[in-house]
Parts: structure tokens; sequence; C-alpha cells
């Protein structure tokens, strides 16, 4: 199933953020438009402002403060972006060239800077201090994710909860903050409005993992960067966790040798050992865990066409090749 399909009920709304998207992102100086147009304009996914748009709709929403606050998480979500390829030094993504290396690592971490900062103006404006302390909160624990990540970057003693807590702080939160919102501005009850935390958490959580899995088990056109980065950058994600666990003593020492060192050209043998040891299925089966329990959330709002659209966008997650 395409995105298009999957956001069939919230077309329109998706139009009006796009709108917003574009009007917000004016600026006299040239460079920031460039830039951020770039970035914005060259193929994602649009996740999670899909999220807030669908489960403000599940809840009933019918205003227009939906429209801006997706195009807000769409912001935070790009300016990390930014700041992730430049840590990453990364040159692709979505199948474009990365932004900075198009225009620089100081151009690229700057706009990313004025993205957080207008997505803080654009917060203010709905005039909701609920609204602004989920975003806060939300923007502060993805940085702590970026560190911890950093932090783990070559070390091949990290554990499985280790390498869930970074992807619930650095990839979940921003899902977890999307749906909360939709929720909040819902006017649900406070349990329905955890329970909808929780469903973005999970939901969150098994998107990342399945990126992760696509590292090592995707074209590289169908994924739009180049495959074996994480290999490259020395991230110990859950194939390579669970191939060490689950492989022989000398495939372990193999894969522990190439997190420590980092590096593109262990990527073949990398691979066969994660084959090998089934650990792409292992990864998987974590993901449909976490799709599980995202599931179970949903029984906390009525039935609707949005919440058939979160029902297929679970599926989505796990069955994806890009």
């Amino acid at each position: 199933m395409s995105t298009q399909q999957l956001f069939a009920p919230i077309a329109e709304d998706m139009k009006a953020v796009d709108a917003v998207i574009r009007q917000r992102l004016y600026s006299d100086v040239v460079l920031i438009r460039q830039v951020a147009e770039y970035i914005i304009n060259s193929g994602g996914k649009r996740l999670r402002p899909a999220l807030v748009l669908m489960t403000a709709g599940a809840c009933g929403y019918r205003g227009t403060h939906h429209h801006e606050l997706a195009a807000v998480i769409e912001f935070i979500h790009t300016a990390t972006l930014l700041h992730d390829d430049v840590v990453d030094e990364s040159e692709l993504r979505r199948g474009n060239k990365t932004a900075n290396a198009l225009f620089g690592n100081a151009a690229s971490v700057l706009v990313g800077d004025f993205l957080y900062s207008r997505a803080f103006q654009m917060m203010v404006s709905v005039d909701d201090m609920r609204v602004m302390q989920v975003l806060a909160d939300a923007t502060n624990v993805i940085a702590e994710g970026e560190v911890l990540q950093l932090l783990n970057c070559h070390n091949a003693d990290a554990t499985v909860d280790e390498y869930l807590r970074v992807i619930r702080y650095k990839t979940a939160k921003l899902f977890e903050a999307a749906t909360r919102l939709g929720g909040i501005l819902g006017k649900v009850d406070a349990d329905s409005e955890e329970a909808l935390a929780e469903f973005g958490m999970h939901l969150g959580t098994a998107f990342q993992i399945i990126d992760d899995v696509l590292d090592y088990a995707s074209e590289e056109a169908a994924t739009g960067k180049h495959l074996g980065d994480d290999l490259a950058e020395g991230k110990p994600t859950l194939p390579l966790i669970l191939s060490m666990q689950n492989g022989t003593a000398e495939q372990a020492a193999i894969v522990r040798h190439a997190i420590e060192t980092g590096g593109r050209d262990e990527f073949p043998a990398i691979l066969e050992i994660i084959k090998s040891t089934g650990a792409l299925e292992l990864a998987r089966n974590n993901a449909q865990l976490e799709i599980d329990l995202a599931l179970a959330k949903l029984d906390a709002i009525p039935s609707s066409l949005f919440k058939d659209a979160l029902l297929k966008l679970c599926l989505f997650a796990v069955e994806r090749k890009f």
C-alpha cells in the first residue's frame, strides 16, 4: 500500500498542511529558503504530520489547528534530519544528495536551527500551554536521543535495551507527540490521551526498527540512502546486536570488530552473518511486537475512517520496503 492510499481520508488536510509549510518556510534570507525548501520537498513520507491529522480526526476534532501543528511536527522532524546528516556525514537521503552535501555543514546546522525556532513560533500561535509543553518536552528528549546515539557509536557492548532507549528518544518521541496532540485537540480524557501517546511510541519504535532492518535487507534505490551507512558509522543497531547474540563466537567477533572500527568494506561479510543468524527475522519480530502493543492502544478510540487509516498505517510500518 502506498502512502497516498494510506492518507486518503486526510488527503485534503494534507494539502492544507503543505500550504502551511510553504507559507511558514518563507524567510527574507535566500539561503534559508533554498535549504529548507530543498529538504522539505525531497520526498519525505510525511508520516508524522499525518499522525496528527489522523488522531485528531479519530478524536472528533474538526477545526484547523491540526494543520498548523502537523506542520510544526514536520519542521521539528526536518530540523533533526538536517542535524543528523551533518553529525553522520551522510551524503544521500531519500535518493537525493543531503543538504549538507549540497550546501555545506554550516548552512545545514543553521537552517535546522531556523526550523526549530520557526516551529516554536507556530506553537505559540495555537495559544495552548499543554500543546507547548508536549512539543517542548519532545524536542528536548529527541536531542537527548541524538546524544545517546552518539555515545553508543562504536559500542559493541550495547544491549537491546540500550538500543531501544535510543530509538524511543530519537525517533518514537516525535511519533508519540504527534498522536498525543491529536488527542489534546480532540479533548479526549486523560486515559485516552495517554493511550494515543503510547500508540505513537510503539508505532515509532517499530518504524525505526524496520528502518534499521532495511539498512541490511533492501535495495539502495528503495531506501534512498547508501546501504551500510549504519555499519560505516559504527551504529550498534538491532540486526547487529541480535547477530552477535545468535551467531558463533567467530561471527560475533567479526561483527564486534565492524562496529568498533566502522567502515563499509566489511558490509558484505556482515550482511552474510546477519542473514545466516536469522537476525533480520528476529528484528522484524521485535517490530511486530511493538505494533501489537500499538494496536491494543487503539481500543481507546471509536471506530471511524481515521481509525481505519491508523490501523493500516501499523501494517505499512512493518511491511514496507522503503
